[in-house]
């Protein structure tokens, strides 16, 4: 085999095993992101059930990443705290590498058999949940199917003569192996697929322990700023970035210092050099959590103090004020365009009422009267919006339209007006509640805590998607968005009863925070019915609505 077409098939096989990881991980969270991140709400600050939350998310996604990203967002809003979002990332690179060590294995038997599963589901599913199950199954059979072409590609390098000499320099030169592994993995985006491809090489005999070892290291380095290039510009989710990248960072820097003095006790950990490396990656992880779990509060407030809040009232006002409306006044007189430019207003209209709801449990929690203005502002941008994207759409109706055009004008007033009333029950409620708890001190309770932050977090998801169905009118999604108002719904009244239950044992917290967190639950219930209104207009053509319920239609 030439070496062109021996980089061609490896580079092939690598692409395979890149897409094989995504699509699991997209199957997981299509079919069940909701109930992950419901996993993650039940722990409340116990940074042990974090850790162990995030260890099970990385392997069903097998991606310590993604759960990086859900756990940033989480925090971002409120949902989860600085602190127990760190542990969670811990887990999650313990899982990570659990995935490696189980992949590591001679599992090439199953590929066709999860192939043949994975497709029959994902073609004859007449739901969506089998049909993201069979989008699993297909993805982990490509990932085996990879893996043994990656074994067949690197067999010839055997006899390669560059080999040695790149390998020999890398073994001698730890800290260029690490760089290189470490820039390699943020490349490709997958921590996972760079140590399979290591761990491959050294399979093959190609790789001895002393060149993995700095490899290894930095491919866990390289996870960690993946995380961190993800979330740039976004200082909230950066900071639980940061704190995990700073534990990386810090256990690599020891790692790289003890592995010459003690490369010969790795002997211990495997009878080859692939099982070492799998196993030193696995012992590396599971370090991370036992020493860095205690500190995950002091790297909590040392990211807090480097990476401050996005909070900036001045920048953002300024920002909003010197936005182009998407009104052109010009197209008036060709209706389809005008009605997309009215579209286009009232998704900017959405997004600064989810900048208004975003941080409202932070604002809760810490209340201030600088974050109370500037909710209190963009509010006044909500109303401006809302007022002229009525008067836009009046002067569309005053020309000729046809039954379509005229129905979307009406349904686009409709949303404008929902989003509406959705910005004054933040700015005029819940911004009411933290002002009253920043007089008074109120607190509310651990438990009601966590209830309304995973309340929060739904009602949070569910605008996203509302947002996401304006643009693309697709009748599965907006049929989720209407189970999920139901969800939020079961949500809130388990949440009246266990508060109720709160009062009757006579607990103080409850007693005092009793209106607060009784006006919370209504507030985020009021917003998200609003939200559900998106999808009746696309159910109610298509006849799967009925006057008071989702219609129980196949598919």
């Amino acid at each position: 085999m030439t070496l062109v077409a021996l980089s061609l098939h490896l580079a092939g096989a690598t692409v395979l095993l890149l897409y094989a990881v995504h699509l699991v991980r997209s199957g997981v969270e299509n079919a069940y992101g909701t109930s992950l991140k419901r996993v993650l709400a039940r722990g409340g600050e116990r940074r042990i059930y974090a850790a162990a939350s995030g260890t099970v998310l990385a392997v069903l996604l097998q991606s310590s990443t993604a759960v990086a990203m859900l756990a940033s967002g989480l925090s971002a809003s409120g949902y989860l705290t600085l602190n127990t979002s760190l542990a969670v990332l811990l887990g999650a690179d313990l899982g990570s590498a659990l995935v490696v060590r189980v992949l590591s294995f001679d599992l090439g038997w199953l590929s066709p058999l999860l192939l043949a599963a994975g497709g029959l589901l994902y073609l004859k599913g007449r739901s969506d949940k089998p049909r993201e199950l069979g989008r699993m199954l297909l993805g982990i059979g490509f990932v085996l199917m990879s893996l043994k072409l990656i074994g067949e590609a690197t067999l010839p390098l055997k006899q390669s003569d560059v080999l040695p000499a790149v390998v020999g320099y890398l073994a001698e030169d730890q800290v260029t192996a690490f760089a290189a592994a470490m820039l390699f993995t943020w490349i490709v985006h997958s921590s996972v697929a760079v140590l399979i491809l290591i761990l491959g090489f050294a399979a093959q005999g190609l790789l001895p322990v002393e060149a993995g070892l700095p490899l290894i290291l930095g491919a866990n380095l390289g996870s960690g700023l993946i995380a961190m290039w993800l979330t740039r510009g976004f200082s909230a989710e950066a900071r639980v970035a940061a704190g995990n990248l700073l534990f990386r960072a810090f256990g690599a820097a020891i790692a790289l210092l003890v592995i010459g003095p003690f490369s010969a006790e790795l002997q211990h950990l495997g009878a080859t050099a692939a099982e070492q490396l799998v196993h030193f990656h696995l012992a590396f992880n599971a370090c991370l959590v036992i020493f860095c779990l205690p500190l995950s509060q002091l790297a909590a407030s040392a990211v807090t103090s480097l990476i401050k809040s996005d909070l900036k009232s001045s920048e953002d006002s300024d920002t909003l004020a010197r936005r182009i409306s998407a009104l052109d006044q010009a197209l008036l007189d060709s209706p389809d365009a005008a009605l997309a430019a009215a579209t286009r207003e009232v998704l900017f209209m959405g997004e600064v009422v989810e900048r208004m709801l975003c941080p409202v449990m932070e604002l809760l929690e810490h209340p201030s009267p600088a974050k109370i203005e500037e909710i209190r502002r963009l509010d006044g941008y909500v109303n401006r919006a809302h007022r002229d994207i009525k008067l836009y759409l009046a002067a569309i109706h005053r020309g000729v339209l046809d039954e379509r055009q005229s129905r979307r004008g009406v349904e686009l007033i409709d949303i404008a007006i929902n989003l509406e009333h959705a910005g004054d029950i933040v700015s005029k409620t819940l911004v009411e509640i933290a002002r009253d708890k920043l007089e008074n001190g109120n607190n509310f309770s651990d438990e009601g805590w966590t209830e309304l932050k995973a309340l929060h977090a739904s009602v949070r998801d569910n605008m996203r998607l509302a947002f996401n169905l304006l643009v693309s009118d697709d009748p599965v999604m907006a049929r989720k968005l209407v189970r999920e108002k139901e969800r939020v719904r079961a949500l809130v009244r388990e949440s009246h009863e266990r508060h109720l239950a709160r009062l009757r044992a006579g607990r103080a917290e409850s007693v005092e925070s009793s209106n607060m967190h009784l006006e919370v639950a209504r507030a985020l219930k009021e917003v998200n019915s609003l939200l559900a209104t998106l999808a009746y207009p696309i159910l109610k053509q298509r006849g799967d609505l009925l006057e008071s319920r989702l219609a129980l239609v196949k598919g």
